[in-house]
């Protein structure tokens, strides 16, 4: 019903005479825009005025509501201090929580146990350590963590540990090389044993000292494994090698499978493991497979006997030779995060060194005994056994460790005193098989 309809049933008597319409008790009196009144028109206050009429063209101003002279974002940045401690604390409170709600948001797949996140620092008398189980595993109930101290900013010294004894050390190795001139004299079988000995006793030191560091390596397979290998080489041939290994890589995986979850770290362990049976157990394995041309028909008796005691005096006159110079006229760091005691003036005086002890025992060994095999053995040997002894030092920084053992009074392990030996044998075999001395 329009304006018109109403209006024309007040004239014709549909209603009173009183101003606007009355629509009972539920919605009063309705008054229209042109209905005369004596009344206001409707006012917000102030100096706003009356509102216009719709019909009136817009004025293009805009409305303006009288607020008091405040900032409604305030109330949501302020927070009521509480009674122990200030706005500031509150703040850095709130700063916390949203951090640590972001954290619990981050989407993670799987586990890394090299995580720098998941490592939990701890302060032990001023010294700030990083606390970790390096396989990832829980540590049981009662039981510390193992403390692993992250490696020294670059360049660093390693951890000293004290100095080497030197009179301690000579009669150590004048005792060993005595027990190995003995043994080559003897029989091929007591340089074998010697042999078995340095693999076993090296493969238990470095399972001893990762196992110290936090790893959880399958201890028992990996032993078998690199003592398992120099013999089947003895035995059989290098053939034997594969089949050794395989089994050996098989024995340590399946280990694992028996754990009770992914905890126990399974792919750093297997990989430390596996790594160890052929630094320690494969190279290692190649001392017995030159030993081994001593009981072969097919060529001279002495063969692997007589290479095998060029290799080791090239190995220790190289030693020798980087101490010497290396501590009297070291000057530039041949590698300074792994070592910072081994320089290329070192290095060169080993070298030098290395060619005058193969010279020297070549003139008098049956087998070796032309200058340009002499020459081969010695570049061979000097290119390997500092490379064999920087791995090794390698490994040791990255432990944080200063030797892998104290077997040998004076030098540390027999990991530590045979590291050069494990490179500085495959050179030697295959280099023999090339150029086949005991045919010359």
């Amino acid at each position: 019903m329009s304006d018109n309809d109403w209006r024309k049933r007040d004239e014709t008597g549909g209603g009173d005479d009183s101003y606007g319409t009355d629509f009972g008790s539920d919605f009063g009196t309705v008054n229209f825009a042109d209905d005369t009144s004596e009344e206001p028109a409707l006012s917000l206050g102030g100096d706003s005025g009356g509102l216009p009429h719709w019909t009136e063209p817009p004025t293009g101003e805009m409305p303006s509501l009288a607020l008091d002279d405040v900032d409604a974002w305030d109330t949501f940045q302020e927070r009521s201090p509480s009674p122990d401690r200030g706005v500031d604390d509150d703040v850095l409170v709130i700063d916390e929580q949203s951090s640590r709600r972001r954290e619990r948001e981050r989407l993670v797949i799987g586990s890394d146990p090299t995580d720098e996140r998941r490592r939990p620092v701890q302060d032990f008398g001023g010294e700030r350590e990083q606390m970790r189980d390096i396989t990832g595993g829980v540590p049981r109930a009662g039981q510390r963590p193992p403390q692993v101290r992250r490696a020294g900013p670059r360049g660093a010294a390693a951890p000293s540990g004290g100095a080497r004894d030197i009179p301690t050390a000579i009669l150590t190795g004048v005792l060993l090389v005595g027990g190995f001139l003995g043994a080559l004299m003897w029989r091929p079988a007591a340089v074998m044993l010697i042999v078995l000995a340095v693999v076993g006793i090296a493969a238990v030191e470095f399972y001893s000292k990762v196992t110290e560091k936090g790893y959880r390596p399958a201890t028992f397979a990996g032993i078998l494994t690199c003592a398992a290998a120099p013999l089947a080489a003895y035995w059989i041939g290098d053939a034997a090698l594969p089949l050794v290994f395989t089994f050996g890589f098989i024995a340590i995986s399946v280990g694992f499978v028996g754990a009770t979850g992914v905890h126990a770290g399974p792919l750093p362990n297997v990989a430390i493991t596996t790594m160890s049976t052929v630094w320690i157990g494969l190279l290692g394995s190649y001392a017995a497979l030159i030993l081994r041309y001593s009981v072969s028909p097919t060529v001279p008796e002495h063969t692997g006997t007589d290479t095998l005691l060029m290799v080791v005096v090239a190995v220790v006159a190289n030693d020798i030779g980087g101490l010497l110079v290396g501590s009297m006229a070291g000057r530039t760091t041949l590698r300074e995060w792994v070592s910072p005691n081994k320089t290329v003036e070192g290095l060169v005086g080993g070298a030098v060194l290395t060619i005058v002890a193969v010279f020297f025992v070549g003139s008098r060994n049956g087998t070796w005994d032309t200058t340009s095999e002499w020459l081969a053995l010695a570049l061979a040997v000097l290119v390997m056994a500092p490379l064999g002894d920087l791995v090794e030092s390698m490994f040791k920084r990255n432990l944080d460790v200063k030797d892998f053992g104290s077997v040998i009074a004076g030098h540390g392990g027999v990991l530590d005193r045979f590291d050069a030996l494990l490179f500085a044998m495959p050179a030697t075999y295959y280099l023999m098989l090339v150029l086949q001395p005991w045919a010359s």
